[in-house]
């Protein structure tokens, strides 16, 4: 059975949507198995700056069945180049959110563009489904630049793990 992350994966590929996955959701394809597996309640798209991509991201929420959000609202309708425009400018986070997946579409890392993040992109397959992944790296500097209490807490709790698999990455 295919998961609702790969699910999302093939309708974002079908639809010729650029995202990378970021976060500590990113971070869990680089683990060395069970014991390294980090817990997060969402997964975070990266997206570019492109209206026309993020409409096309959109689409694919909704054909796997996501509800799109934006803050506390859903997101307005119709979901079109117009609205997609304001969403870029504003650089706004959408939600999607299912009964098995909660994806946040980002247009931010902190610390970096898209295109960076892009270039130097990992490919992971899952469930038959080629997953692009943000360099370990840049997660882990994403993180530290972010500062929040969260991200500080995961990168104390998993220093050790995470220096571990930064030389595996490193090596590779």
């Amino acid at each position: 059975m295919e998961s609702p992350l790969a699910r999302l994966g093939r309708a974002l590929h079908e639809r010729s949507a650029r995202f990378v996955l970021i976060g500590v959701g990113g971070a869990n394809f680089y683990a060395l198995g069970g014991s390294t597996v980090f817990m997060t309640e969402d997964r975070d798209l990266f997206l570019p700056l492109d209206p026309d991509n993020l409409v096309r991201c959109w689409s694919a929420c909704e054909a796997t069945g996501l509800d799109l959000w934006s803050g506390h609202e859903p997101l307005d309708s119709p979901r079109d180049r117009w609205l997609a425009e304001g969403v870029v400018e504003r650089q706004a986070l959408t939600r999607a959110t299912g009964e098995d997946l909660q994806v946040d579409l980002t247009l931010v890392m902190k610390g970096f563009d898209f295109e960076t993040v892009w270039n130097e992109r990992s490919v992971f397959t899952l469930d038959g489904v080629d997953v692009p992944i943000a360099r370990l790296q840049h997660i882990v500097q994403s993180k530290h630049a972010a500062g929040r209490d969260k991200d500080r807490l995961f990168l104390a709790t998993y220093r050790e793990v995470l220096e571990q698999l930064l030389r595996r990455e490193d090596r590779t």
